[in-house]
């Protein structure tokens, strides 16, 4: 069925996440659970971690580098990146009268907001001690990550409906993918955290950017498409 797309013009009813979606998540749930008992048991997984991480950061990135991937992963960075698509994405959806326009960026801050929610009780009840070097305990899961994971993400997930052209969405899905992985390696590098710190966070909100991407697309569509 045709219907009027965001921009005003005639489009095609977009495709609604359906089994692969469903899979990945309950793919991301077990693994994420598998991981933190690990990390709390003290389990063979967790010592195949940290040897891991010291080799990662002994590789031939340059600190410079890791620094600023690293950074990448801090509020200061990756907020006002989110804060621009759901800015944009609000403005283009009202604009053009799309049905429920307000959802994407209303699900987008609330993502957002969840994740200080989460990883804060998260770094309290498993209480893991940083590689050598870093004081204290609450490392896992890495904040950084979860921050620019969420942050560009859901940035990505907004832009999406406005960018014209598959190779325009394909190569923006492709540089999101490797802007998180950038920021993952160089918090590992730089030594402040330990891999399975970072790989738990891709995993738990890559389960909340899922459940975000439903969302949009299950009551974001209008009376039309249905």
């Amino acid at each position: 069925m045709r219907h009027t797309g965001q921009d005003g013009r005639l489009g095609t009813t977009p495709p609604v996440p359906g089994r692969p979606t469903i899979f990945l998540f309950c793919l991301c749930a077990p693994l994420f659970a598998l991981i933190t008992w690990q990390v709390v048991a003290d389990g063979p997984l967790r010592d195949a971690d940290e040897r891991l991480g010291p080799w990662i950061t002994g590789s031939r990135l340059p600190d410079g580098a890791a620094e600023l991937l690293a950074d990448l992963g801090g509020v200061a960075f990756a907020v006002p990146v989110l804060a621009a698509a759901i800015a944009y994405a609000g403005w283009r959806g009202r604009s053009a009268g799309a049905f429920r326009w307000w959802l994407g960026p209303v699900a987008a801050a609330v993502a957002m907001l969840a994740v200080p929610a989460l990883v804060i009780p998260l770094k309290e009840l498993t209480g893991r001690t940083g590689p050598p070097g870093m004081d204290g305990s609450g490392y896992y899961p890495s904040g950084h990550t979860a921050t620019a994971l969420v942050a560009y993400g859901g940035a990505a997930l907004l832009l999406l409906p406005y960018l014209r052209g598959t190779y325009v969405r394909r190569e923006l899905v492709i540089a999101c993918a490797l802007l998180n992985f950038g920021v993952g390696l160089g918090l590992v590098r730089r030594g402040y955290h330990w891999p399975l710190d970072v790989v738990a966070s891709w995993l738990l909100f890559g389960m909340l950017l899922q459940l975000m991407a439903l969302a949009i697309a299950r009551y974001g569509r209008g009376p039309t498409e249905e």
